[in-house]
């Protein structure tokens, strides 16, 4: 009960290893469990140590890549791990510091 009154889920949901895999950010699945599991992603500024976290349409996803820390706003959820145009719709890149 820590997180009652925390805020209501809204909309349709997607783990975030997931996520990660079908549009493309993380190389496997499982990398993308790593990655949320070691700490290494915030979501909407918030820590996130659980590969099942919830992502939704319109929250900030942050991560670090070889080429630096990436910033990307869901712009809706994939339903499968589809071709790179296909899993770039879904997802809108933000530049830091631009």
């Amino acid at each position: 009960m820590a997180d009652a009154g925390n805020g209501v889920p809204h909309g349709p949901a997607l783990r975030i290893d997931k996520f990660l895999w079908f549009t493309r950010l993380a190389k496997s699945r499982s990398v993308a469990q790593k990655m949320a599991e070691d700490g290494h992603i915030r979501v909407n500024g918030r820590r996130i140590e659980r590969a099942h976290a919830p992502v939704r349409s319109g929250d900030l996803i942050t991560f670090p890549h070889p080429a630096g820390v990436r910033v990307v706003r869901v712009v809706q959820l994939p339903g499968r791990r589809g071709s790179a145009p296909e899993a770039q719709s879904c997802y809108e890149e933000l530049k830091l510091g631009h």
